[in-house]
């Protein structure tokens, strides 16, 4: 008689892919038979000190990781560590025959995932990875001589869409047997990732998202119901509908690009919204950029890409002024309103962003680092890749970047985007008697006005730190500098 062979086991690490339906390494593992042990680290002793999660990061992944847990049927295995010792030490503990993953991208994951996997082979324990985050490898896109894109827009033009079509989204494993996933875990609570106290900032960010994967698909498929068309125009504009906000589900990978992807392609083109479908799709396109960007320039987070810029005389001098900047202070309502819906909710609408972002680096000439770095903390979608580039463009110190001659005027980005101040109402709650005409610079408005509005400037809301035109005067005369040395 014929002895049946014991299933053998696999831990799925699971890291920046917190989802069951199109997980290529947990469906690999699936498919090939193993008992799955599902594994999350929480590795803060690999990442270099500013490369750690930030503070609404932790918040997110607790209620992201509670969520994934019940998903798998309280199967989930947390440790605490260096990934690099746990993972061997849990292959010997169940006897695991493989270890399962997605990749990363940043250049630590990238040093650790190696070093990790040389160790496990050198010992005859099978490796796998797949893509589970981008819809192209960042050293599948090159140009016709061989190198990256360092413009978007042939990037995603030459590049991504003449490339293979991302793969189709895979669909949840029908059936996960489990391994033996009891007491070789810590709890969640002791991954300490909410503030000590009960109802700090965290508990009224969270309750405004639905966090998990079935918060995700939700949210897509909302946006494709009641935001995708018209999305081309109304992007912009940060009291309407048409934005995604599927950003933070992305950086947790509580839903793939590819599922993004494909359900956009089909709901645009069924409905007649091919302009609306090819322009969110463009905005996934960026996202790949900036990943694109970051494996082939390691140092972004750190170093400008355009070199000139390491001789520009920022002012960080100013730390009162930064500090308003950061709790919305500044007197201008629209970045006032837009530092606001950051703290409060962990996001902020990606016109407005740009916004406050120029302020920052331009009315304020404070380095760009500052605004990374609080972006970093207090973003729930502080992606590693996205992030930089994105502060990197709007300083214009990086590839594609907007000229740094571009100076927002926050008063005409406020009159054009929020014609009638209802983001600015939402978030700058103590301007809501203000007429529409005024809100946007309210320090114009006669004092008649301003007395029936309940508002005294410097009092019940800040004067306007600087003259915007004083400022770009200075920034322009900042900007001989390096004109110069280059």
């Amino acid at each position: 008689m014929t002895q049946k062979t014991a299933p053998k086991t696999a831990i799925v690490w699971f890291r920046r892919d917190i989802r069951l339906s199109d997980n290529p390494a947990l469906h690999a593992a699936c498919k090939d038979g193993y008992n799955i042990i599902p594994l999350y680290i929480l590795d803060d002793e690999n990442p270099p000190k500013d490369e750690k999660l930030g503070g609404a990061h932790r918040v997110w992944l607790h209620h992201s990781l509670k969520s994934l847990d019940n998903d798998l049927s309280n199967h989930l295995v947390l440790q605490k560590g260096d990934a690099k010792k746990i993972i061997p030490d849990l292959v010997k503990k169940t006897n695991a025959d493989a270890v399962f993953w997605n990749r990363c991208y940043e250049p630590w994951r990238i040093d650790r995932d190696k070093e990790i996997k040389s160790n496990l082979k050198d010992n005859d324990i099978h490796v796998e990875t797949f893509n589970g985050s981008l819809l192209w490898e960042p050293w599948h896109i090159k140009n016709q001589s061989g190198a990256f894109y360092k413009v978007f827009t042939p990037f995603y033009r030459k590049g991504c869409l003449q490339a293979d079509p991302p793969r189709e989204p895979l669909d949840k494993p029908t059936k996960i047997s489990f391994g033996n996933t009891k007491d070789i875990g810590v709890s969640l609570d002791d991954f300490a990732l909410l503030p000590d106290k009960e109802g700090e900032w965290h508990e009224h960010l969270i309750s405004q998202w639905d966090t998990g994967e079935s918060g995700a698909q939700k949210r897509l498929k909302d946006f494709l119901d009641d935001g995708l068309n018209g999305y081309k125009d109304g992007r912009n504009h940060p009291s309407w509908n048409n934005v995604s906000r599927l950003s933070p589900y992305l950086n947790f990978g509580e839903i793939s690009p590819n599922q993004a992807w494909y359900a956009a392609q089909e709901r645009g083109t069924a409905e007649g919204w091919e302009k609306d479908r090819d322009h969110f799709l463009s905005e996934l396109g960026w996202r790949e950029f900036s990943y694109n960007l970051l494996y082939h320039f390691p140092k972004l987070k750190w170093d400008n890409m355009q070199e000139k810029f390491n001789d520009f005389p920022w002012n960080d001098q100013d730390n009162d002024q930064l500090e308003n900047w950061r709790r919305g202070r500044t007197g201008y309502p629209i970045v006032d309103a837009g530092m606001r819906q950051l703290y409060e909710t962990g996001y902020m609408h990606n016109r407005v962003r740009m916004i406050v972002g120029s302020f920052l680096v331009k009315n304020m000439l404070t380095h760009w680092h500052k605004g990374e770095e609080w972006f970093w903390d207090t973003l729930v979608d502080g992606d590693p890749a996205s992030n930089t580039a994105s502060w990197q463009w709007i300083a214009g110190c990086g590839a594609d970047a907007a000229p740094y001659f571009r100076i927002f005027n926050p008063i005409l980005q406020s009159k054009k985007f929020d014609e009638k101040g209802e983001y600015i109402r939402r978030f700058v709650p103590e301007l809501k008697e203000v007429p529409d005409e005024h809100i946007h610079a309210p320090w114009e408005a006669p004092q008649g006005i301003l007395e029936m509005a309940g508002i005294t400037l410097g009092d019940t809301y800040p004067q306007p730190m600087m003259d915007h035109s004083d400022a770009r005067d200075k920034a322009m005369e900042a900007y001989q500098v390096i004109k110069k040395v280059a």
